[in-house]
């Protein structure tokens, strides 16, 4: 089994995901479901642990996708790099294979939608995500004050300065604002509405 890289350094305190997709043989699955019980326990002991689960594409499928999040890339690279997390990985390295693993943070963090059912009862379903209008609200009210203040403070010096000069500045600065800092706040503010549904 090939052991799941540590993430790269990244900035911002929001969550990641991984989502690791293994392959398991039929004779192993109930080892391979005590085995990763015993990883979401030792897990869920490491600070910044959010919880994880697991999806099957179809019932007998040999394709597992598991998925488990922290509150940010240092709390992910402190379980990573754990001797526990790999003495686990070794333990478990005849019952499983790896064939891929996503890490899912900044922009691709903002609204998380599942792609399979969620079958683990330990592990509830991941909600589904806001609908495409909802999040186009949410987007909208983190970049219009943040253009119109940016347009504000370059303005005094930028004024002569070609329009795409004034675009490039302005959107260079407004980028990593926006994924690392703005969006996160504006959508946890906003979470309640976005999740809402109608009974």
């Amino acid at each position: 089994m090939t052991q799941t890289p540590a993430p790269t350094s990244q900035r911002g305190d929001g969550p990641v995901t991984v989502a690791i997709t293994r392959r398991v043989r039929p004779e192993d699955e109930l080892l391979m479901r005590a085995w990763a019980d015993a990883g979401t326990s030792m897990a869920s002991h490491f600070p910044g642990f959010l919880g994880s689960g697991w999806v099957r594409p179809s019932t007998g499928s040999i394709d597992w996708h598991m998925l488990y999040r922290f509150d940010g890339p240092e709390s992910l690279a402190t379980w990573q790099e754990s001797t526990e997390r790999n003495r686990w990985l070794t333990a478990g390295s005849n019952l499983v294979e790896d064939t891929r693993v996503e890490h899912r943070t900044g922009i691709e963090g903002w609204f998380d939608e599942p792609t399979e059912r969620a079958v683990d009862d330990l592990a509830p379903a991941t909600p589904p995500a806001p609908p495409r209008w909802k999040q186009m609200v949410v987007i909208w009210l983190a970049f219009f004050p943040t253009s119109l203040a940016l347009g504000y403070l370059f303005a005094p010096f930028s004024g002569d300065w070609p329009a795409w000069a004034r675009v490039l500045l302005s959107t260079v600065t407004a980028t990593p604002l926006m994924t690392y800092l703005i969006l996160p706040k504006v959508t946890r503010l906003f979470q309640p509405w976005l999740t809402r549904t109608r009974t």
